[in-house]
């Protein structure tokens, strides 16, 4: 017993999903870390209760909106149409899109964890330094935020490996397209094929274990508030 092709096929789309969530979410999340670590707008609460709005609601309903954003008749996907990409549901994009919005609080958060536990001072001393705004952002406070952004790559990826109500409600069940590695357990759960399912499951809670264990085992582990 092992994994077939289907199986196999499956772990690489989710691989490269979260490989491709991941860089776009660190690409993403970083300025709008930043913007909410230093700004001192009214609205910051409103924006940092919309970012973290996915982990409290039901991936369906996140699934749901997005489903109707990016159909033939919602905005997303009005723009899509005329620029002629055509609509993004049930496509590996559309997972990407969707997967983005699901995982942005596990990238954001730790990254803004990791930059106001910069501090102050750094700044003022690179100020005094003749340093401009750019130059104390990617010498300074970047490498002081290094934990920050391990812990969200981390965190983002493994989170969107183990998505399943909003990859389903956006890609459907698509071989080689969509099908992803927690829809792939679910076919099999439904096929009453529990010794392949096992296969994939266990493996699923062998790497994130595994994955936990390297996050939780480090000195200062930057996760979410």
């Amino acid at each position: 017993m092992g994994f077939s092709a289907a199986d196999l096929q499956a772990i690489w789309l989710t691989l490269r999903l979260a490989a491709i969530v991941t860089l776009l979410l660190l690409l993403i999340g970083t300025p709008i870390a930043w913007w909410l670590c230093r700004t001192r707008c009214r609205w910051k609460g409103v924006i940092s209760a919309i970012i973290a709005l996915p982990l409290v609601l039901p991936p369906t309903v996140l699934g749901f909106y997005l489903l109707l954003a990016m159909g033939p008749n919602g905005p997303v996907g009005q723009l899509t149409q005329a620029l002629g990409i055509g609509t993004l549901p049930f496509t590996f994009w559309g997972l990407v899109v969707a997967s983005v919005f699901y995982s942005l609080p596990f990238v954001v958060q730790p990254i803004q964890n990791a930059m106001e536990a910069v501090g102050e001072r750094p700044l003022e001393v690179a100020a005094t330094l003749g340093a401009s705004p750019r130059d104390t952002f990617f010498n300074v406070v970047l490498p002081l935020a290094r934990p920050g952004f391990i812990t969200a790559a981390i965190l983002g990826f493994t989170h969107t490996l183990g998505e399943f109500g909003v990859v389903l409600m956006i890609g459907g069940n698509i071989p080689g397209a969509t099908r992803v590695i927690s829809v792939q357990i679910y076919d099999h759960v439904e096929a009453m094929d529990y010794a392949q399912a096992h296969w994939l499951a266990a493996t699923m809670v062998l790497f994130s274990f595994a994955v936990l264990a390297v996050l939780y085992s480090r000195k200062r582990p930057l996760v979410l508030k």
